[in-house]
């Protein structure tokens, strides 16, 4: 079932959701079909396209409300095959983030992981999950369903891995996601979604003066090809330290080692334990939009990505280019290159368990 926007909408989501022509969606890649999907009530709504697993669009009332496209996204699916970003709004795996050399051992075997990031393997290789086209089921306008079987040896992975991510929306402005996986080999499984998000609205210019909270004490510092030291530091007294409110743009031109390897922030958060299963990782907030994005997990780490890599090369589906840090990512995670990292949290998935996770980001307003 596809469940596209109907003509008779007259919501300023409606009128915004018209940008996307759901003839745009339809190709077949790899012998699979793929389309344009929405979930939806009355104060959030949601497009995606199951090439790539990607969130297209995501449109919540902005302080005067107004509905706002809070994440930036293609015109189609060819736009989103050729971007020179593969990633923008993708679920990611099987293994998100970076692996050293792209090697791993499992049981005293090694494996090997196409390079796509310098030396080193970034989200799942060169041709992962961004790139496959899942399977999709709608059991309601609140929900979409994806699967996707990756294979034994896939990316250099070991087992025959099933997939499904289920994307809901709820009552209380959430966008929720959980996340499962079983495999009939050891292997690993990190997952996560790469929205990539500007709470002003696609298009409306530069983050740096979104105002963030990272509930962090501690964050996983890097070396130069990203790849994290193994050590836990505080972030106190470091540009690092979102505990407290600051601006994204705030400290990003300090002279720091750690925001010179990362081109501005590329780091991944070791979030504070809550005693809840369900944990405040983030909250975010457009300094002209007055829209509030929170965010809640049940992964131990967060990354986050201040836009430092985009370029101008990509045309968003309002017509505006990716420029240079007006977009942002919070991927909810276990820690970069874990499977090397053994006091990091394991990312092994054995026969016979199942992997589970869910994330939510929650929008409002701020209070004026």
């Amino acid at each position: 079932m596809v469940n596209n926007a109907p003509e008779e909408e007259t919501t300023a989501a409606a009128s915004e959701a018209v940008l996307l022509d759901p003839s745009a969606f339809k190709q077949t890649i790899d012998g699979k079909e793929t389309d344009l999907y929405w979930i939806e009530n009355q104060d959030i709504k949601v497009a995606f396209t199951n090439y790539g697993g990607r969130i297209v669009g995501l449109w919540v009332p902005n302080k005067n409300g107004e509905m706002t496209d809070v994440v930036v996204g293609m015109a189609g699916v060819q736009e989103f095959a050729d971007a020179s970003e593969p990633y923008f709004g993708a679920t990611i795996g099987r293994v998100g983030n970076r692996i050293a050399n792209g090697k791993f051992t499992l049981d005293g075997k090694e494996y090997q992981v196409p390079t796509n990031n310098g030396d080193n393997a970034l989200h799942g290789g060169d041709q992962g999950f961004q790139y496959k086209v899942w399977d999709a089921r709608q059991p309601d306008a609140h929900t979409l369903m994806l699967t996707y079987r990756s294979p034994d040896m896939e990316m250099g992975f070991p087992g025959n891995v099933d997939v499904k991510v289920t994307y809901s929306v709820t009552a209380d402005r959430e966008l929720k996601m959980d996340y499962e996986a079983t495999t009939d080999q050891t292997t690993l499984i990190n997952l996560t979604n790469h929205a990539f998000f500007n709470l002003n609205g696609e298009g409306s210019g530069s983050i740096l003066n979104h105002s963030l909270v990272i509930n962090a004490d501690q964050y996983t510092p890097v070396d130069s090809g990203l790849i994290p030291t193994g050590t836990l530091d505080s972030v106190a007294g470091t540009p690092f330290d979102f505990t407290q409110e600051h601006s994204i743009g705030e400290r990003i031109e300090t002279a720091n080692e750690q925001l010179t390897f990362g081109k501005g922030y590329d780091h991944n958060y070791v979030l504070n334990t809550t005693g809840e299963t369900l944990k405040p990782a983030a909250k975010i907030s457009g300094d002209q939009s007055g829209i509030v994005m929170e965010v809640f997990t049940e992964e131990p780490g967060l990354q986050f990505y201040s836009g430092n890599f985009m370029e101008s090369k990509n045309t968003f589906k309002t017509g505006a280019k990716d420029d240079f840090r007006t977009a942002f990512a919070l991927e909810t995670q276990h820690f970069p290159d874990a499977p090397n990292q053994p006091e990091f949290p394991s990312i092994v998935l054995k026969p016979g368990e199942t992997f589970t996770s869910t994330s939510v980001y929650k929008f409002s307003v701020t209070k004026t």
